[in-house]
Order: C-alpha cells, then structure tokens, then sequence
C-alpha cells in the first residue's frame, strides 16, 4: 500500500505540481517586491497622485462618503502576473521541457530480437548462398 502511494507521489506529476507550486510562490513575493519598490512609483508618476491612479466618485446624497476606485493598483497587479508568468515560462517551463527532450533523445527503442522463423530463413539464405553451384 505504501509502495504504491511512493509511485504515484514520485510519478512526476505531483512532484512537478508541487515543484511549480512552491518556486511560483517564492517567486511571487520577488515580483511583488520588485512591483511594489519600482513598478508603483512609475505607475503613480504616471498617472499622478498618492494613490496610484486613482478616480474619486462623488455620491450625490448628503452624509455618503467618496468612493475611491484605484486602478493603478489592478494595472499593478497585471504587471506583477505578466512578470511572474513570464520568469516561471523562462526559467522553469523552458528548461524543463528541454531536458523532458534531452531524455527522450537517448532513450532509444530496443532491437527487436529475430524471431525463430526469421533466423531459420537466415540459415537456408546463407546456405543457399555458400552452396556450390
């Protein structure tokens, strides 16, 4: 029960699932660094304001507060998703799939061994040929 609960976490795709899970997250956290220290200033320059491109709504009615919609942060986040997928693609699909194809290159099919009949039809072809005329 056991042996066969180690194949199938060592089949190769929970362990490239959990491979993928666990540098996506880690990576996660550098792109969100990375859009937070350099992206949101150039978003806010941008777009103007402390907030990063914000629009304030007015409500019409008295004592009902402005609601703030801040897009530059959505922007932000579409940025931190592009570069996240596009480092995983480069640095964990890409090489991956490159060594997926090394290991294939090399696994070559086996001769296929002559089968009884074959090797029968070799000895009377041989024979035939080394026979005197």
């Amino acid at each position: 029960m056991l042996s066969g609960f180690q194949k199938f976490l060592l089949r190769g795709n929970v362990v490239d699932l959990a491979v993928g899970v666990v540098i996506g997250a880690a990576f996660g956290g550098v792109v969100t660094a990375f859009t937070k220290g350099f992206l949101d200033p150039i978003v806010k320059l941008v777009t103007g304001g402390s907030v990063a491109g914000a629009i304030t709504l007015r409500a019409a009615a008295p004592g009902v507060d402005a609601i703030v919609l801040d897009y530059g942060s959505f922007i932000t986040a579409v940025i931190n998703f592009v570069l996240t997928a596009l480092v995983i693609y480069f640095l964990v699909v890409t090489p991956m799939n490159k060594i997926t194809e090394r290991f294939k290159r090399q696994e070559k099919p086996a001769v296929a061994e002559p089968s009884n009949e074959e090797k029968l039809l070799a000895e009377i072809r041989d024979a035939l040929k080394n026979r005197p005329l």
